[in-house]
């Protein structure tokens, strides 16, 4: 419990930094729900922490975590013909990264999750993040599903055609023009 809020910041550090590959997760007002994920994770042994090796850096901090990964069997709903463990949340300082720091996390989560009884492992990653996605593959993950997204509305404030009844004339994001009229 010592690391409940230092990991509920990591995990504030990660939204944030999911936000520039599409997350629509907001960082700092999630910030409590992340404290009770935490919570729920130290409790049922179902989060890890990497802190810096004492004997590789005897005069460094130790109490700094470098990063953390959740994990869970999947309980309930479908029944399925495997047991599935998920990992969730994975996450290294960006100045630690490349360190093997992450992949030691998985690996953790990993032997946690067999050692559970899970089968088979399932995590998510943002089709944007190309880094996470490669780090993935290059750890054995494949892709089995895939999300779609679509937003509603024109991007107004209430949602719809501008208040005088007209759309206006604009081009999007994916550089396609909306003719309103």
């Amino acid at each position: 419990m010592d690391d409940l809020d230092a990991v509920a910041e990591l995990w504030v550090d990660l939204a944030r930094g999911q936000q520039r590959h599409g997350s629509t997760l907001l960082a700092g007002a999630n910030r409590e729900a992340a404290r009770e994920w935490v919570a729920r994770g130290i409790v049922t042994g179902e989060l890890l922490v990497a802190r810096p090796d004492r004997d590789a850096d005897p005069d460094g901090d130790d109490l700094e975590l470098l990063g953390f990964v959740g994990f869970s069997l999947e309980r309930g709903g479908y029944e399925r013909d495997h047991t599935r463990g998920t990992v969730s949340n994975l996450y290294v300082r960006p100045e630690r990264r490349g360190e093997g720091i992450g992949a030691a996390l998985l690996a953790a989560a990993e032997a946690a999750l067999a050692d559970a009884g899970a089968e088979a492992v399932a995590l998510e990653a943002l089709v944007d993040n190309e880094r996470a996605r490669a780090f993935y593959t290059d750890h054995g993950y494949e892709p089995t599903r895939i999300e779609f997204g679509k937003p509603l509305g024109d991007g107004t404030e209430e949602g719809g055609p501008e208040k005088n009844g007209t759309e206006k004339d604009e081009t999007k994001r994916d550089g396609t023009e909306n003719r309103g009229g």
